[in-house]
């Protein structure tokens, strides 16, 4: 008997390799969440509790040096991520769009996916103890049907849902169309993270 694993959902996890510049960028997402009145209002407006620039700042490797060099970064992590994914592309991929989130204790943001773009990813510049796990789902969900639940011992490949628990520095990637969540969290401490889309 032969049972092989089929259709696999690829999840790319590293580290950005530099605890000063993981330190500098904490420092720039809070002078942003600080210094950003259109940001914390779009937040406020959609129920966010936090902070986040993605719907107030669409330049921030252009403002600030320190997101430009994480962006020097992130582009390898992404070719690497595209080469594992056997991704038959006419050119590299590109930055499309990258965004600060300062999530406050008991935030969480709801299950979504990232449209018009090929990979997405977050970085993760501080964790407090206890802060949110990133929510991954697995993608045939809505066509299970009659499927029965997994066992709590199931592998990891076979679960319906896989918590990934990040630490400062933590570098996420997986294709724009895996449906993700941020968990609450009960951590003391602002979860702060830049997330990014690739086209």
């Amino acid at each position: 008997m032969a049972v092989r694993p089929l259709f696999p959902t690829l999840f790319y996890e590293d580290e950005v390799g530099d605890s000063g510049l993981v330190e500098e960028l904490e420092q720039a997402c809070l002078a942003l969440a600080a210094e950003d009145g259109a940001g914390r209002r779009w937040s406020r407006e959609h129920g966010y509790r936090g902070y986040t620039s993605y719907a107030s700042l669409d330049d921030l490797p252009l403002r600030d040096p320190r997101f430009a060099e994480l962006v020097r970064r992130l582009n390898r992590h992404v070719a690497a991520f595209a080469e594992a994914c056997a991704f038959d592309l006419p050119r590299r991929l590109r930055l499309d769009s990258l965004w600060v989130n300062v999530l406050k204790p008991g935030g969480a943001h709801s299950g979504h996916i990232h449209p018009h773009s090929i990979v997405s990813g977050t970085v993760y510049v501080a964790v407090p103890p206890g802060g949110g796990a990133l929510r991954l789902e697995d993608p045939r969900l809505p066509m299970m049907m009659a499927a029965p639940a997994r066992r709590e011992d199931a592998p990891e490949a076979q679960r319906s849902f896989v918590y990934a628990r990040p630490r400062a520095g933590s570098v996420y990637l997986w294709e724009s169309w895996l449906r993700h969540e941020v968990a609450a969290g009960a951590g003391r401490g602002d979860r702060i993270s830049i997330s990014f889309n690739y086209r």
